[in-house]
């Protein structure tokens, strides 16, 4: 073999090893970012309260799944959503309207549903005023709506805006903006605030944060008057993206399913969330009812609509019938 012979079989061998040398380098990269996982939490409060509340929880998770937590609280709930959608977070607490967005937008599947102390899983939307305030009943709202300043949450928010504008609005063909004062949107921490300090009059809410008051300030609740209450909704679904590593969606689940199941600290951090109390597996399919009430604020509100032609209004309720019959 000559030197230049010689040369090229030693330049070939130092390229092998150096592409050799850079895949392993990426494949550990890529091992290392699988390793860590952005979890978002909506802004049913500020971001502060938040922290406080889910940051014991990510460093159980943190813990006990060897996964790198970072946590992610955004302004409102599309913030977390269109982040999932980017693959900025990967895992996200949502209600179940925002978990809706994050399915049909994100790439995402609900894999597990909260459940509270007691057992149950299911909440319920409130319409609230000060107990000095003059409205007693939701026929005393709709008589003096002109003179109301309104509060009403996140347009992603479940029992904040979809189910008070469907149940208090559209069944009653009216426009939440068409017949008050004012109408301002805020989390449900907000809404609270503004109502206990007359900032608002009547504001959407939730029993989450309504009990949440109770057992930290049970003197403000006794300021509060509660003047309507929803069916019950299906409570908060967990929600991943679903092209996440199968091994770490399968360490979360675990981690998730085995919960405060025994261990009293744990118990502890959850209630201080929302007074939760451990989880149990779900999927998808725990949207359908949010999903059906969705359709029916629409159909109701086309059906209402005196600006559209018969003909328009007849395929717009039809497309409408057509996606409720599927999801039966």
């Amino acid at each position: 073999m000559n030197s230049t012979q010689h040369l090229f079989k030693q330049l070939k061998r130092f390229g092998l090893a150096m592409a050799l040398g850079v895949a392993a380098v990426a494949n550990n990269a890529g091992l290392a970012l699988a390793q860590e996982i952005n979890f978002g939490i909506i802004a049913t409060d500020s971001a502060n309260v938040q922290r406080e509340r889910w940051e014991p929880f990510f460093a159980d998770m943190a813990k006990k799944t060897g996964l790198t937590i970072k946590s992610f609280y955004a302004p409102d709930y599309a913030g977390v959503i269109e982040a999932m959608r980017f693959n900025k977070v990967q895992v996200a607490w949502y209600g179940n309207k925002a978990a809706m967005e994050a399915v049909d937008r994100s790439n995402a599947e609900v894999f597990a549903q909260v459940m509270f102390a007691d057992g149950s899983f299911g909440y319920h939307a409130l319409l609230l005023t000060h107990v000095d305030s003059p409205y007693k009943t939701l026929d005393d709202v709709y008589n003096n709506a002109k003179q109301i300043n309104f509060g009403i949450g996140d347009p992603n928010s479940t029992s904040g805006f979809l189910v008070p504008t469907y149940y208090l609005f559209a069944q009653r063909n009216l426009e939440a903006r068409n017949i008050f004062k004012t109408v301002r949107n805020a989390n449900h921490g907000a809404n609270m605030q503004a109502v206990l300090a007359k900032q608002v009059d009547v504001a959407a809410n939730n029993t989450e944060t309504y009990e949440q008051l109770e057992r930290t300030k049970p003197e403000l609740v006794k300021q509060l008057r509660i003047l309507w209450k929803s069916p019950l909704i299906p409570s908060d679904p967990f929600v991943w993206r679903k092209d996440l590593d199968p091994a770490v969606k399968e360490k979360i689940k675990k981690f998730v399913l085995n919960y405060a199941k025994s261990d009293p600290q744990e118990k502890a951090i959850l209630g201080k969330i929302y007074n939760y109390g451990g989880f149990r597996e779900s999927s998808n399919a725990q949207l359908i009812p949010i999903r059906q009430l969705e359709l029916f604020k629409d159909r109701t509100k086309i059906a209402g609509d005196a600006s559209m032609s018969a003909d328009q209004k007849s395929k717009a309720l039809a497309e409408i019938d057509a996606k409720l019959a599927a999801l039966k």
